[in-house]
């Protein structure tokens, strides 16, 4: 069901299945590597920081923190700049400074820079804003059947990205010892490198712009007002920052439980592949259920997760309880996605996905960064317990939003 007055199809001159199934492969490779930047700084940025720090390590999670504001502070000029210059553009330009924020963040390692590594982090987190919107860029040419399976193919490019960041980490954090992790970064600006070889050959036709197409734009607050704009946008933001209010203190979590790094990066790989393994079949599965059930689905494993998390601190309650976060995230944050295309005409998509983004990244930079103090101060049981009052007052929401666009379509 899509929003009233939201023509959300794209012109038939630009509607073309066979270029957009092109630009999901091609985008579903960068994704793989732009993905892997993202758990690179997730398995080892809050290991980095406590490093870096003195005997408080309240802001031992501030890298990750800085890496997921950096995401929402790029989520506006990612927007604006492929809007003007188109997305190819944008994404080669943000996979250039991905290589020169790999880059900086080893030599704030080398010099045992704290705030210089938040800085390289932050600028990592810039570029995850132009990773993020390749879900939207492969949907742009689809038809309306293939936009689910677009979105999602893409983000089953993060499978590869799930081996490929933690392994990073595990075979590259001795690579200059005895500067530890800084060999690491290195090795994601390479990765930046050859992904900016790959989103070279993306080729997505721009909307028709001038008069008529800018004046089909509506003003943003009224595309915001709308109920399913709401509740897509309420579901993104709960589904992706309690992940990363969990995901970011796992690793500290498991060290001061007296587990290894090793079996910390290992955590993240295996929720990292819970992440995006799913996306194989999630657009199918929002095509036959319905992208409100999929959502209602992935919040229900996030509750799990935190039930999983409050039973104990072996290697195995860890892992379990990542793994049903990252199953969790995946269905509530794409069927949100899949939601958000419901509300937008083509005119109108980079401003509105950027301002979800925008949205979403804010919220998700505010758990990131309260996580390491709510684990020092506060416990990891109280963290997990912030699952559930989200969780529901989410998924009170969806049944809202249900019935009030069935009332609407039988008045």
């Amino acid at each position: 069901m899509t929003a009233q007055g939201a023509n959300v199809s794209a012109p038939a001159s630009l509607v073309n299945d066979g270029l957009a199934r092109r630009n999901a492969v091609l985008l579903a490779c960068a994704q793989a590597l732009g993905g892997a930047s993202a758990s690179i700084v997730i398995a080892s940025g809050s290991l980095v920081g406590a490093s870096l720090l003195g005997a408080d390590k309240s802001l031992a999670t501030l890298p990750v923190s800085c890496f997921v504001l950096g995401t929402a502070f790029g989520a506006l000029p990612a927007g604006a700049i492929m809007h003007r210059f188109g997305r190819r553009t944008g994404f080669v330009g943000s996979a250039a400074l991905g290589i020169l924020a790999g880059l900086l963040s080893a030599h704030a390692i080398f010099e045992a820079n704290f705030l210089l590594f938040c800085l390289g982090t932050m600028g990592s987190g810039m570029v995850s804003a132009f990773v993020h919107q390749y879900r939207f860029a492969a949907a742009d040419t689809a038809s309306e059947a293939f936009k689910p399976k677009a979105i999602s193919f893409v983000l089953a490019g993060g499978v590869a990205a799930g081996i490929v960041g933690p392994q990073t980490v595990i075979n590259t954090a001795d690579l200059f010892e005895p500067v530890m992790f800084a060999g690491t970064y290195v090795a994601q600006a390479a990765l930046s490198l050859v992904s900016l070889c790959i989103v070279a050959f993306v080729s997505i036709p721009r909307p028709p712009r001038g008069p008529v197409a800018d004046g089909s734009r509506r003003p943003l607050a009224v595309i915001m007002a709308q109920p399913r704009f709401i509740v897509a946008a309420a579901c993104a933001i709960t589904s992706y920052a309690l992940m990363s209010l969990v995901m970011t203190a796992t690793p500290l979590a498991m060290i001061a439980c007296g587990l290894t790094q090793t079996d910390a990066a290992h955590a993240i790989q295996w929720h990292v592949l819970a992440m995006f393994g799913p996306s194989f079949f999630t657009g199918h599965l929002i095509a036959r259920f319905g992208k409100e059930r999929i959502v209602i689905l992935g919040l229900s494993l996030l509750a799990a997760c935190a039930v999983v998390a409050l039973s104990g601190i072996e290697v195995a309650h860890f892992w379990i309880a990542l793994i049903l976060l990252g199953l969790g995230w995946n269905f509530g944050f794409i069927g949100a996605t899949a939601m958000l295309t419901d509300v937008y005409r083509p005119s109108e998509r980079n401003t509105v996905q950027s301002v979800n983004d925008f949205l979403v990244f804010g919220f998700v930079a505010a758990a990131s960064f309260s996580s390491g103090a709510l684990l020092q101060y506060q416990g990891w049981a109280t963290i997990n317990t912030l699952v559930f009052p989200f969780t529901l007052a989410c998924l009170g929401l969806i049944v809202w939003l249900v019935r009030f666009e069935r009332g609407r379509a039988i008045g």
